[in-house]
């Protein structure tokens, strides 16, 4: 754990995520219906570095990758209470640090300039194929 102020500790490797807890702030920042045992099975699959206010998860960002060519962030969440305290800015610091790869990441329009504040540059242009979510 690392302590950044008197309330967020953050943990690098958050190998004890609790799923229920994960999916209260997927919600709370992308509201919908998500299957318990899949996200679970996601969580497993990803280098978790998580955000906590006491008890509370305030943050995630999850890091996907090969460990040589190729990492991706899955995405970053920040509880809406939460932002604009750094806490996303520290979480990518961090996702940076702890990844064995470069790091790629597919911006939601309207957010590139955070990244683009934290060093990340234009890259490959991303394009998706949706699948019904299960």
């Amino acid at each position: 754990m690392i302590p950044i102020n008197e309330s967020i500790t953050y943990i690098d490797d958050d190998q004890e995520l609790c799923v229920s807890k994960f999916l209260s702030l997927v919600n709370a920042v992308w509201p919908g219906e998500y299957h318990e045992q899949f996200t679970k099975e996601a969580l497993q699959k990803t280098l978790n570095i998580t955000a906590w206010d006491h008890e509370k998860l305030v943050g995630c960002v999850r890091i996907l990758t090969d460990g040589y060519f190729f990492g991706t962030i899955t995405e970053i969440l920040v509880s809406p209470g939460y932002q604009e305290k750094k806490i996303g800015k520290h979480l990518m610091e961090l996702a940076f640090e702890h990844s064995p790869t470069s790091l790629f990441i597919g911006a939601q329009p309207g957010k590139e300039q955070f990244f683009e504040k934290l060093g990340y540059t234009k890259s490959i242009q991303s394009y998706q194929k949706k699948k019904q979510r299960k």
